[in-house]
């Protein structure tokens, strides 16, 4: 019975996990994309990492209009076409390109700048309009 109860308990947050996953899924924004790619000055400097880290946080989870927020940084590439060289990469999805120009007005954008911008020595960015 306990062996049971284990087993049905490791299937439902088992499904539950998978379920959000594709919730998460469909919670892609394919309208604009904005991609940003940042290279720190120190990026071995594990304590500028962690205050990038928290500033980028803090501004995406206070935004009024980005709804995907996807964080990263670059895994170990196996082929010479992958570009590895940033340090972290930031993938905002909005529901208009009016959406993404307000999000880069509005003040939890604004304070990351100022936060942040000190930290890194080279910003990249591509904005997307989906196809559909």
């Amino acid at each position: 019975m306990k062996r049971t109860l284990i087993t049905l308990a490791f299937l439902t947050f088992t499904l539950t996990g998978f379920a959000q996953k594709q919730q998460d899924m469909r919670d892609f924004d394919g309208h604009f994309a904005h991609t940003v790619y940042f290279w720190l000055n120190n990026p071995d400097s594990q304590a500028d990492r962690s205050a990038f880290e928290a500033s980028l946080q803090k501004f995406l989870d206070h935004s009024a209009y980005a709804k995907t927020k996807f964080i990263g940084i670059p895994p170990k590439a196996s082929r010479d076409v992958v570009d590895g060289s940033f340090t972290y990469s930031l993938i905002v999805t909005f529901a208009s390109a009016e959406d993404q120009q307000k999000y880069q007005d509005e003040d939890p954008h604004k304070l990351f700048i100022e936060e942040s911008s000190g930290l890194w020595e080279r910003v990249i960015v591509y904005d997307s309009k989906g196809v559909n």
